[in-house]
């Protein structure tokens, strides 16, 4: 299957195993549960640099996910497309909002914001921070004001499981590269919190 076939789903499930001692795997489903995508995340990075590979052999990497800058709470990653070297958009963490609730900026290849993806429940989200992280989290995202994508966190407390639904965006405004880009990094910098 080619990379642009694998992008085309309106499903996918991104899992990241929590016992990993040097760094964190991710592996991204299809709807038919094949291997779409494999990342492997070094830790101890002062600059998160996020590979998005066609398999598990890694030869074929199809995504680069880069902090801007070294350890900020409101870092932006490029999203860009391997082969052609092509920045599809950004990510933007929303620093000081993201500590009662979860919200990223979703920009365009030029840096104009188009959208957002948040935290649906801030009183859900307060409970996670507080008092138990056994509720899963939930997120939408959203393009021109029109729903796009939801983040559905299955709780399991050995594997973070993030199901990824596009269904939604009828009209294809969210580019399915940066709806998955989003959810590595729930997994990933989000799963730090816990």
């Amino acid at each position: 299957m080619s990379s642009g076939a694998a992008f085309s789903h309106n499903n996918y499930l991104v899992r990241r195993k929590i016992f990993k001692l040097f760094g964190a795997a991710f592996h991204i489903y299809d709807p038919e549960g094949n291997l779409a995508f494999y990342s492997k995340m070094k830790a101890f990075k002062m600059k998160e640099d996020i590979r998005l590979y066609s398999s598990e052999d890694m030869q074929t990497e199809v995504l680069s996910i880069k902090a801007r800058s070294i350890i900020d709470f409101s870092a932006a990653y490029d999203v860009v497309e391997t082969n052609t070297n092509t920045k599809i958009g950004a990510l933007k963490r929303k620093g000081m909002k993201s500590i009662l609730k979860d919200e990223w900026i979703i920009l365009d290849a030029d840096d104009n914001q188009i959208g957002f993806v948040k935290e649906d429940s801030a009183l859900l989200a307060m409970i996670r921070r507080l008092i138990t992280t056994i509720i899963p989290q939930k997120y939408h995202g959203e393009i021109n004001g029109e729903k796009v994508c939801e983040f559905k966190q299955n709780f399991n407390p050995f594997v973070v499981k993030i199901n990824l639904d596009y269904s939604m965006d009828t009209k294809g405004l969210l580019d399915r590269r940066l709806g998955i880009a989003a959810a590595v990094l729930l997994c990933a910098i989000e799963g730090k919190q816990s």
